[in-house]
């Protein structure tokens, strides 16, 4: 950084609900200006006339506000957002006797970033289309966990008074089922509609499969001969059928959202690289590209890719002591989709199979191969995103028999056919 560039003041910026505090100091350490103002349109106004004057301020905010980070950086000052175990440990340092108030993490955060700010990252304005599709696929999964919430309660009510129909059906994620419910919304009703419009639903809602038909059509004769008593089932199916509109009316959303989202993420000019990585799919590879793309600095180092995903492990060491724990501070969402997406790829790859299962056989957990494994497809990904290539399975062969890749020994005895 030039030296015309340096900050000449920080700011410590303690944001909340309602209001926000900051204070700034300059490079003395002596307090410049302290204030409080409004979450609102008069209040930032008023914040960004008041620090119109520091045109080179540089502020440490603690993440998870980033409706203030966005606003900080619009107004043209370089933002820091400071982890909150960081903060918390500058606040103890500050204040050793425990003492917690706003402008004590004002201060703290202000000080820790004049005399440690020059190794600290900026957080970098994201770009508008990775931006918007980051959030609609944060919100897409939010909407997923609503839908499963919702799932759980109709398993749960119709146990209660309609068993027969968890026993003709398995996946209740599936519309379908719903509909079922919808129509025959009690034992009494399935057994007085009869055989044929049992198998009119079954054909129109193209549910007619021979593993499954004769079963379906057994558990629909039965249906009344253990379910649940009169008063229990008037109650529950009124619950299951309110159940039903809400998954009916949810999942219309999470299709709009899923359109949404293929559409935006095609928009962007590196979508090839993520849809041609094995298992990534429709859904997990806007989801990758969302997240890779909105970190700090970009996702270019393979470490740091690794350690922002949670994939890495956490090392401690002191005197003879020497263990090593799973990584928990991390990017929560790009850790559960890169898990997700690491599993799935040993149905898609013959190397990750093998590497997986020989981690199996050392005797580690099915989660801790998923995390070796992790780590090794982004060290991959993050070469491929470097050089902006898609992924080629052909290549990485050749590359890990020019490595003398361990993993290359193993394919023979894995694909062999017996004899």
């Amino acid at each position: 950084m030039k030296a015309e560039e340096l900050p000449t003041h920080f700011a410590g910026f303690d944001w909340a609900k309602a209001h926000h505090d900051i204070l700034v100091i300059d490079s003395l350490g002596n307090i410049v200006i302290e204030f409080q103002f409004e979450h609102a349109a008069e209040g930032w106004k008023s914040c960004q006339e008041k620090l119109a004057a520091f045109p080179r301020l540089a502020v440490a905010i603690e993440a998870g506000h980033a409706n203030a980070i966005e606003r900080l950086m619009l107004m043209g000052h370089r933002v820091y957002a400071v982890h909150p175990r960081s903060s918390k440990s500058y606040r103890a340092r500050k204040r050793p006797s425990g003492v917690k108030t706003d402008r004590v993490d004002c201060l703290a955060l202000a000080e820790a970033l004049r005399f440690e700010g020059q190794s600290w990252t900026p957080v970098a304005p994201p770009e508008p289309l990775v931006l918007r599709l980051r959030l609609l696929c944060r919100d897409e999964v939010a909407l997923i966990e609503q839908r499963t919430a919702l799932v759980n309660q109709l398993i749960q009510a119709l146990y209660e008074y309609y068993p027969a129909a968890l026993e003709a059906f398995d996946d209740w994620t599936s519309p379908a089922a719903w509909a079922f419910v919808e129509k025959f919304p009690t034992p009494e009703v399935l057994v007085k509609a009869g055989k044929r419009k049992w198998q009119n639903f079954l054909h129109a809602r193209r549910l007619y499969r021979p593993e499954t038909y004769e079963k379906r059509l057994d558990a629909f004769t039965h249906a009344q001969e253990f379910c649940g008593s009169e008063a229990v089932t008037t109650a529950k199916s009124t619950m299951a059928l309110a159940l039903v509109k809400l998954l009916q009316t949810l999942e219309k959303q999470l299709l709009e959202f899923r359109h949404k989202i293929i559409a935006c993420f095609h928009q962007h000019p590196d979508h090839a690289i993520l849809v041609s990585l094995p298992g990534a799919g429709e859904k997990l590879a806007p989801r990758l590209l969302a997240e890779l793309f909105s970190l700090p600095g970009g996702a270019t180092a393979a470490p740091r890719l690794q350690v922002q995903a949670g994939m890495a492990p956490v090392s401690y060491q002191s005197g003879q002591v020497s263990v090593v724990y799973l990584r928990r501070q991390c990017n929560k969402f790009l850790q559960h989709t890169v898990h997700l997406w690491a599993d799935l790829t040993r149905h898609y790859s013959d190397w990750a199979r093998i590497y997986y299962e020989a981690h199996r056989k050392k005797g580690q957990s099915h989660a801790c191969a998923v995390r070796c494994l992790a780590m090794r497809w982004l060290k991959i990904l993050s070469a491929m995103m470097r050089s902006h290539t898609s992924y080629d399975a052909a290549l990485h062969s050749r590359n890990q028999l020019r490595h003398g890749s361990w993993v290359l020994e193993l394919v023979p005895k894995a694909t062999d056919k017996p004899a």
